[in-house]
């Protein structure tokens, strides 16, 4: 069998079986299992596959038929040009997300030209795979960051990327429920916490009542603890928001990712003790990001 005919009949073996930009899935899964990038693909269409690899191939083009991501068949997710390994345990990262990374950044440089100091305190709630953690440490030296989630075996998939990636000594992921256990691990010689300069979180925000709408990749195979959220899915954010203000330094930051009909009802959220609030919209438009500033507390 030739690489070509292999290549089209995963792609149409995908298609029938109505998955996603199947071909491209059928490309991703040669790739892995050769250990060679696209232009390898098209470069060598006549090269004769063996039978073993040929016969590995298909197992692989079945697995991705019965909706299993591929990128919890290769273990593997690309995330702000960084190399993330991935299992079931852990939302897959998506690319809309890197949105949520531009936004801190964003707000820690016009921080640093307000002539604050130039390394941040920050903590991402519900890391996961700890995708926007490690982005941000791969992008700000200085930074204390710390990643937390109510997941165990989450947090393990996270501390292996980060040592894989060279950033563990960066970066700190604790177990607990949001922010529920803070105090307890960013506290100062005193017991007094010491605060953070940034919140930041793409929590679970798909509504109860869209589970059956969410598409079968998702629904059947990522671990809904990391995607699907209370009532309408904004109840994570009535907890979050609180717990944020009293970890945050005055001025500090809260920023969160958002369903795509969620932003108006997130920022209803953010009227008492917040200011600055904004809204950023993703590639396709539909509101993303949502930040805001925690302020100052009043003169007496």
């Amino acid at each position: 069998m030739q690489l070509h005919q292999a290549l089209r009949g995963g792609g149409a073996a995908l298609e029938n079986r109505d998955v996603p930009s199947a071909r491209l899935a059928a490309e991703l899964l040669l790739m892995y299992l050769l250990g060679r990038d696209r232009g390898y693909l098209y470069g060598h269409p006549e090269l004769d596959l063996s039978p073993e690899t040929f016969a590995r191939y298909s197992e692989l083009i079945a697995e991705r038929a019965t909706g299993k991501p591929t990128q919890y068949i290769t273990g593997h997710q690309e995330f702000w040009g960084l190399d993330f390994e991935v299992t079931p345990d852990v939302l897959i990262p998506r690319p809309e997300t890197e949105h949520l990374v531009e936004a801190v950044l964003d707000l820690l440089q016009t921080a640093r030209a307000g002539r604050r100091e130039a390394t941040a305190g920050i903590i991402d709630v519900g890391t996961g795979s700890g995708c926007i953690a490690l982005a941000l440490a791969s992008e700000l030296p200085g930074a204390q960051i710390f990643g937390t989630d109510v997941s165990r075996p989450a947090l393990e998939v996270a501390r292996r990327n980060a040592e894989r990636l060279g950033l563990s000594h960066r970066v700190q992921f604790v177990q607990m429920d949001l922010l529920a256990a803070v105090r307890d691990h960013a506290g100062t010689d005193d017991g007094e916490a010491a605060g953070f300069d940034f919140v930041v979180s793409n929590p679970p925000y798909v509504g109860s009542d869209e589970i059956n709408s969410v598409q079968r990749e998702v629904r059947e195979f990522e671990p809904r603890l990391a995607w699907c959220g209370a009532g309408q899915g904004d109840g994570v954010y009535h907890r979050l928001f609180p717990q944020a203000f009293e970890v945050l330094k005055p001025r500090g930051c809260v920023a969160v990712e958002v369903g795509y009909n969620q932003a108006d009802r997130v920022l209803d959220l953010l009227k008492q003790g917040w200011t600055c609030t904004e809204v950023r919209p993703d590639l396709a438009g539909i509101p993303r990001v949502v930040m805001a500033r925690k302020q100052l507390p009043e003169l007496k």
